[in-house]
C-alpha cells in the first residue's frame, strides 16, 4: 500500500504572499525595461544554484548590502540601474496592502488539528527573518523552518530537502509532501522522494489538490 502523508511542508514567498517574481516583474515595467532581463539580473537563474549574488545572499555567505552592490554592477554591465532596495521596498508596500493569504494560514492550522507535522522550507535572506516571521504566526503553525540563509544551503539544492527529512524521523520521503509556486523546486522535491505540489495564483485550487493528495492515502 502507498505510504500515508505525515507531513505537509510549504515554501514561503510565493505562497503565503504574492510571489517576489511579480514584484521584479512590476519593477522592470515601471523602468521601461524587459521584465525577464529585470529578473535574471535581480535573482541569476533561479531554477539552479550558483554562484549569482542572490543566490549567495540566499545561502548566508554574503550580506544584503554586499548583494546589493553586486546586483547594482551587473545592472549596469547591461547599462541599466536597478537598485534592490527600491524593489523591497514595493514589496514591502504590497504586503502590507495585500497581507498574508489567509486562506492558506487557515489550511495550516486544521492540518494541525488533524495531526499533520508541519513545516517551512523558505529560500530567504537573513536580513529579512524578522519582517517574513511577522506576516503570519510561524512559531504556532510550524514543527520547524528551514531557512536558506541559516543552514546555508537553498533550494532547488537537494541537500535543503536532506535537511527537512532529518527533522522528519521515522518518515519516508514519500510521506512528506512538500507545496512550491516555482516549478523547479516542486521538481527538486520530488527527485528527493518527497511528493510535492505546485501553488497557483488559484489558491482554492490548489487546497483541493492538497486535500486530494491527503485523503488518497
Amino acid at each position: 500500500m502507498p505510504a500515508s502523508i505525515e507531513a505537509v511542508l510549504f515554501d514561503f514567498g510565493g505562497v503565503f504572499t504574492d510571489s517576489p517574481f511579480h514584484a521584479v516583474h512590476a519593477y522592470g515595467k515601471e523602468l521601461g525595461l524587459d521584465p525577464a532581463q529585470v529578473t535574471q539580473i535581480v535573482f541569476g537563474s533561479y531554477e539552479h544554484d550558483g554562484d549569482h549574488p542572490w543566490h549567495r545572499l540566499e545561502r548566508g555567505e554574503i550580506t544584503l548590502e554586499s548583494a546589493r552592490n553586486d546586483i547594482l554592477a551587473l545592472g549596469q554591465a547591461h547599462a541599466v540601474t536597478l537598485d534592490i532596495y527600491d524593489l523591497f521596498a514595493r514589496m514591502a508596500g504590497n504586503n502590507a496592502g495585500a497581507g498574508a493569504r489567509l486562506i492558506l494560514v487557515d489550511r495550516v492550522r486544521t492540518l494541525r488539528d488533524e495531526g499533520y507535522t508541519t513545516g517551512i522550507i523558505t529560500n530567504n535572506v537573513a536580513e529579512f527573518g524578522d519582517g517574513w516571521r511577522g506576516l503570519i504566526p510561524v512559531d504556532e503553525l510550524f514543527d520547524f523552518v528551514i531557512d536558506s540563509s541559516a543552514v546555508g544551503v537553498r533550494k532547488p539544492d537537494p541537500g535543503i530537502f536532506a535537511l527537512a527529512l532529518e527533522r522528519l524521523p521515522g518518515l519516508e520521503p514519500r510521506q512528506a509532501l512538500f507545496l512550491d509556486d516555482y516549478e523547479a523546486n516542486v521538481q527538486a522535491a520530488r527527485a528527493c522522494g518527497l511528493q510535492s505540489l505546485l501553488v497557483e495564483t488559484d489558491l482554492a485550487a490548489t487546497i483541493a489538490e492538497l486535500d486530494a493528495l491527503l485523503h488518497s492515502r
